[in-house]
């Protein structure tokens, strides 16, 4: 099983983008559940949800704890929230970055085995007009672990949001840069 913490903030679509993953997996055949936790219902404070996928049927309907990924929405969390708290080692970080970041100024831990970098929030803006990063983080999510395929993602992404968020999608996806770290 693997299981995905997402961290963003109130308005970035962060819940929607852990269903999508979850139907993107069940469109596969494959089982998944996502579970989210809002804290302050807030636009801006800070949200989580969590997601489990398989190729079996999953029993546990918590918190995810010991994630094997976690994709921060918002890079800015990561002054606020443990982002990296229960990383399984040799885990996934797919994470917002601003353009030009370097994975050796990002002080990550040891935990982390790849690094998925990706200017969402550019992307999102020059795209939507609008800071919404789940979109893109949803194809670097896919670029980076190979989960669940970008044509099932896209599809129920332009089935909620419309085309120009899958095109938005699929410019995440070939902008998205992928670092394998161990």
């Amino acid at each position: 099983m693997k299981e995905i913490r997402l961290h963003g903030r109130g308005g970035m679509g962060t819940v929607k983008a852990a269903e999508i993953i979850v139907t993107a997996k069940v469109l596969e055949g494959g089982y998944g559940n996502s579970i989210p936790f809002f804290g302050f219902e807030r636009q801006g404070a800070p949200v989580s949800s969590f997601v489990r996928l398989d190729e079996r049927p999953i029993r546990p309907k918590t918190q995810v704890y010991t994630p094997d990924c976690v994709i921060v929405l918002d890079g800015t969390l990561r002054k606020a929230v443990d982002v990296f708290e229960g990383l399984k080692d040799g885990g996934w970080l797919i994470l917002n970055s601003e353009p030009g970041s370097r994975v050796e100024d990002l002080d990550l831990p040891r935990s982390v085995g790849t690094v998925v970098l990706v200017d969402a929030t550019g992307l999102a803006l020059r795209r939507l007009g609008k800071p919404i990063t789940n979109t893109a983080m949803l194809g670097a999510f896919v670029k980076g672990t190979g989960w669940v395929e970008l044509s099932d993602v896209a599809s129920k992404v332009e089935e909620f949001w419309g085309r120009e968020n899958a095109d938005l999608l699929g410019e995440a996806f070939e902008a998205a840069q992928v670092i394998r770290l161990r």
